[in-house]
């Protein structure tokens, strides 16, 4: 069972959201405050949706002064996987943990509403359950949800096959090159601004985001499996 550590900031505001949807999909998780330095061995780590800090001076630019974000950092360097949703998003941006930022919206105006994003990677810990070129319907809830990045970093995300979603049909926000979300070099930290935790039940409408959180799942039973053949491969030779 993977255990998945949801950071708390003051001002989350999708952290129970986004706890429910980890444990509908297998995983133990559990909330971590964000004044805490210890992840409690998490395998999975998530920066919820919200307003951290009331998104004072700049969305996100307080929380990863926060001091669980030493330990998130670490734990992405090593290669854990994190997954930042809307301010979570903002946060890995300010942190440094991904390219670019976070900027008003073109129409300086709060969205609240459904939007369509296409897969564009499948290569990343979340996304994998997906197949390239799926088309979602994930909820959208920010007023500054434009990603903004210079031309040359565009580029070379397009080119890596960074971008991990990018909206279809309008361009809410005006992001760069229709951007909803984007990888690090190492395809271990995501951020994506629409919530996937807000449609993954029929309850909510539909599931189009139930993949994201049962991705980590999907990975976590793989990366099991890999580990007790290796073992068994060990004793053979032994």
């Amino acid at each position: 069972m993977t255990r998945v550590a949801v950071i708390v900031f003051p001002g989350s505001n999708c952290d129970a959201d986004t706890l429910a949807a980890a444990r509908e999909a297998g995983s133990d998780a559990y909330y971590v405050w964000h004044r805490d330095a210890d992840l409690r061995h998490a395998d999975v780590v998530i920066l919820p949706g919200g307003f951290s800090y009331g998104d004072y001076l700049r969305s996100g630019a307080i929380a990863r002064f926060s001091p669980i974000m030493s330990a998130v950092a670490a734990h992405a360097r090593a290669g854990g996987p994190v997954l930042g949703i809307c301010n979570g998003f903002q946060i890995l941006c300010e942190a440094g943990l991904l390219p670019g930022g976070l900027m008003r919206n073109a129409r300086l105006k709060f969205l609240s509403r459904p939007a369509w994003v296409r897969v564009e990677t499948t290569g990343t810990p979340f996304t994998c359950l997906y197949d390239q070129g799926d088309v979602l319907e994930i909820p959208i809830a920010h007023g500054d949800g434009r990603y903004v990045v210079d031309e040359r970093t565009a580029a070379e995300l397009e080119a890596s096959d960074r971008v991990v979603w990018r909206y279809v049909r309008d361009n809410p926000n005006g992001s760069t090159r229709d951007i909803a979300g984007v990888c690090n070099a190492g395809r271990n930290v995501v951020g994506i601004m629409p919530h996937p935790e807000r449609r993954n039940a029929p309850i909510l409408g539909g599931q189009d985001g139930a993949r994201v959180f049962h991705a980590m799942e999907a990975r976590h039973a793989t990366q099991h499996a890999v580990d007790v053949r290796a073992v068994g491969d060990r004793h053979l030779r032994v």
